[in-house]
């Protein structure tokens, strides 16, 4: 779903499973991160050596085994480090969280009356966690198309090209 967003959206990058060189005593390869791109306004960059170096906008892990991993020292890691947003899926506990960072503390972001969780980082991006974890796969994705196609994500796209031409 974060690498549909991705491709519809110039200016932001989306990997799987790529290390993170956060700081010194930590190099996580999160499940899937979004990432701005420098010249739009992202903080991390990709090195000679392949790397991404320094904090990713937004982080994902996928945590059965890892839950208590990655709500515990991942989660210290990237919040010490400034990533805006991490998602944790919980798969044993049916449980999606998503966080995102506010003065310097992780908070829980609330999903709306329909289920949906907006990002506050990537406009447009959306998360029908009801329907991920009951494997509605269609209407996840449907619900990745429709922050895609709303004027948010539209008015983001334009402040990014812009950012990325120099105006």
């Amino acid at each position: 779903m974060l690498l549909v967003y991705a491709a519809s959206t110039p200016g932001i990058r989306g990997c799987d499973n790529a290390t993170v060189r956060l700081d010194l005593d930590n190099e996580p390869q999160p499940d899937v991160l979004l990432r701005l791109e420098s010249e739009a306004g992202g903080r991390s960059q990709v090195s000679d050596d392949e790397y991404i170096e320094g904090a990713p906008d937004l982080v994902v892990e996928v945590a059965a085994s890892s839950a208590s991993i990655d709500l515990h020292d991942k989660l210290r890691a990237y919040r010490r480090n400034g990533v805006q947003e991490y998602v944790v899926w919980r798969t044993h506990e049916r449980q999606i969280d998503w966080f995102e960072l506010a003065a310097g503390e992780y908070r829980v972001l609330p999903a709306d009356d329909a289920g949906v969780v907006h990002s506050r980082v990537f406009p447009g991006l959306r998360l029908a966690a009801g329907a991920l974890l009951k494997g509605d796969l269609a209407g996840a994705l449907a619900e990745v198309q429709k922050g895609i196609g709303s004027p948010d994500h539209g008015a983001f796209v334009a402040r990014l090209a812009a950012a990325r031409s120099g105006g």
